[in-house]
């Protein structure tokens, strides 16, 4: 028999910090699990921010004793995973659970449990990593954690490192399928696929990346298991085993994910100038097209971090042609915002401020990813700060540049109030200044010999006042950060609150509420082209074609199953880091497993069919 429950207009009612926290910890709306994803995101990003500080106070004098030299391992380590797996990844989810349902017409994502079972794992994952730096150690062997290198570090450290991520990635793995079903079957009607916002294209490329990708890595990281755990001897030489495995699977999930860390940023930013240059995209299908090329090689060029480990010629000549490729469809693409730009009415806020300190900087990056192609040149750059400054000017300048324009963007649509322009120029500019500062100067210091990974440096080897810039320039970006920071709690508090559509935007998510209602749109709009809301604007009607009548809405019922799921993997991944020491460990394992099974019996036994909002009610609410 289906359930019916009347739901009451929950944004009436004022409630206690108990009854906000139940509703998180249960919630399966995407809006919410966007937020849950911003603010453990934002917290792993100020820890890999904390300890990329870390790095370069010890950086900033040659012969430093500021961190010992195995300290200094882990929180090099700690930072390159933390913010790729536990910093990057959750934002871009925060992103695209707040604005892609909205942008294709959707109520909710394909599968609203999975969505709030994908961001427990991420979480519990990272926290399981991080208990790293209290129990014994955290991983000391980079974040890529080469075979032997991981398979002989003492104590716990890497298996903190295997079990963190093996939950984290199951995690980013089930959301990208979700968001891949949703965009194929949950499109409003009219939306074809050449409709879609350039935002939504991305996001579904990507979850096809996320899909092929993330394998690669679990496959990895079980065989890193059960090496560090039983002995398995895979990528231990004198076992018969081979270390260059590891590397082959490593960087079959590494590369594709430096483009899962991108490109739906591209998609945000061809959205973003769109929208504030009020101009249609310049070039809509050659940059659907450009995407998927993108993606494509993004796939085929993993060799080329392993030019050095003597593939031999012929192959490290494909992945360099290859590798080279990448720039063609790259070119496109901001041949096409800088179009998109030409002769519209541009407006200069924070969001397009990060938005146009984008191009440029990412174009440098993309510069050294041409020259680090190069197979000989390699041998030059390889591990060196050459190469640090290379992938930062990529991840920092694409991704976190993304991520801060998507904020000033989306925020308003996210939290009802727009951020503060002030702060959040003093933001970008100190964010700009202090990375150019920090990152520009390790071009050269990579070219006169210093070594990445190295805890310390001799002086007088001309290498001590790139150091010194360089340090500098990470202060300017942290302080930009805490400006940020308080720009949130300032906008919290005395925040300006925000229309529907305060950008005068272009796509569906703008003729929403600010905060959408929980159901996103009473009647599902029927879509007449590219820019639908554009489209209605120029014919002078005030709100969105609907495509059927007003009626009830199914939503999903909120569950705490994905929480408990996860928490019983969580106490499980103990168990199997420690049996090794003591067998008692194995009931942890036991009791954890038999948690995360038993919730998900539950789940399966028991009948959840959501509710329904009455036509009545939705009457009654305000449009």
């Amino acid at each position: 028999m289906r359930e019916v429950k009347v739901v009451s207009n929950a944004a009436t009612h004022k409630r206690g910090f108990g009854a906000v926290l139940w509703d998180y910890l249960t919630t399966v709306d995407h809006k919410k699990i966007a937020h849950l994803y911003l603010f453990s995101g934002g917290f792993f990003f100020l820890m890999g921010g904390i300890e990329a500080m870390l790095i370069r106070i010890q950086l900033i004098k040659p012969n430093s004793e500021f961190l010992s030299n195995g300290l200094y391992n882990e929180v090099l380590t700690m930072h390159g995973t933390t913010m790729i797996f536990l910093a990057a990844m959750p934002l871009i989810f925060a992103l695209m659970n707040a604005a892609v349902p909205l942008q294709i017409g959707a109520r909710d994502v394909a599968f609203p449990f999975i969505n709030s079972l994908g961001f427990w794992l991420f979480l519990f994952g990272g926290l399981i990593l991080n208990c790293s730096w209290f129990l014994g150690g955290a991983p000391d062997a980079g974040w890529t954690a080469y075979a032997p290198l991981s398979t002989t570090s003492p104590g716990h450290g890497v298996d903190f490192y295997v079990i963190g991520l093996q939950i984290a990635g199951a995690g980013t793995l089930i959301g990208g399928i979700n968001f891949l079903v949703t965009i194929v079957n949950m499109r409003a009607p009219g939306m074809t696929y050449m409709r879609m916002p350039l935002f939504t294209w991305s996001v579904f490329i990507t979850s096809i990346l996320i899909l092929f990708a993330f394998p690669a890595l679990t496959v990895g990281l079980f065989l890193l298991m059960f090496e560090r755990m039983f002995g398995a001897g895979f990528f231990d030489a004198s076992l018969g085993g081979n270390a260059i495995i590891w590397e082959h699977l490593f960087w079959i999930f590494g590369h594709p994910e430096v483009y899962i860390l991108i490109l739906p940023l591209f998609g945000l930013f061809s959205d973003l100038f769109s929208t504030f240059s009020k101009k249609r995209l310049f070039g809509y299908t050659a940059m659907v097209f450009a995407t998927m090329l993108i993606a494509f090689l993004g796939f085929m060029v993993w060799a080329h971090h392993m030019f050095t480990v003597g593939l031999g010629p012929v192959a490290n000549s494909i992945f360099a042609i290859a590798t080279m490729a990448i720039a063609v469809p790259t070119g496109i693409k901001i041949f096409n915002w800088l179009a998109t730009m030409w002769g519209g009415q541009i407006t200069i806020n924070s969001a397009m401020l990060w938005a146009l300190g984008f191009i440029p900087t990412f174009t440098l990056g993309g510069m050294t990813g041409v020259m680090v192609a190069s197979v000989v040149a390699d041998y030059q750059y390889h591990d060196s700060y050459f190469v640090v400054a290379h992938f930062h000017y990529v991840i920092v300048g694409g991704t976190i540049f993304g991520i801060f324009a998507g904020l000033h963007y989306w925020w308003p649509k996210m939290f009802g109030r727009i951020l503060h322009e002030g702060m959040g120029k003093l933001t970008f500019w100190t964010f700009l200044i202090g990375f150019h500062l920090t990152f520009f100067i390790q071009h050269f210091l990579g070219l006169m010999g210093m070594p990445r990974r190295y805890s310390t440096y001799l002086p007088n080897q001309g290498l001590d006042l790139g150091n010194l810039i360089s340090t500098i320039g990470a202060f300017f970006m942290a302080f930009a950060v805490i400006v940020f920071v308080i720009n949130v709690f300032y906008t919290a508090a005395k925040g300006e609150k925000a229309p529907a559509d305060p950008w005068d935007g272009r796509t569906l998510e703008w003729a929403t509420a600010s905060p959408p209602a929980h159901y996103n749109f009473k009647q599902v709009p029927l879509v007449r082209g590219l820019d639908p809301l554009w489209i209605e604007k120029t014919e002078g009607k005030g709100k969105l074609t609907p495509s059927e009548p007003l009626g009830d809405i199914h939503m999903p019922n909120a569950s705490i199953l994905p929480f408990v799921m996860s928490l019983g993997l969580f106490i499980a991944g103990f168990g199997f880091i420690y049996q090794v020491d003591d067998k008692g460990w194995l009931a942890v394992v036991f009791i954890g497993m038999a948690i995360t099974l038993g919730s998900m019996l539950i789940r399966s036994l028991k009948d959840d069919l959501g509710h329904h909002i009455t036509k009545e009610e939705l009457e009654r609410e305000a449009d």
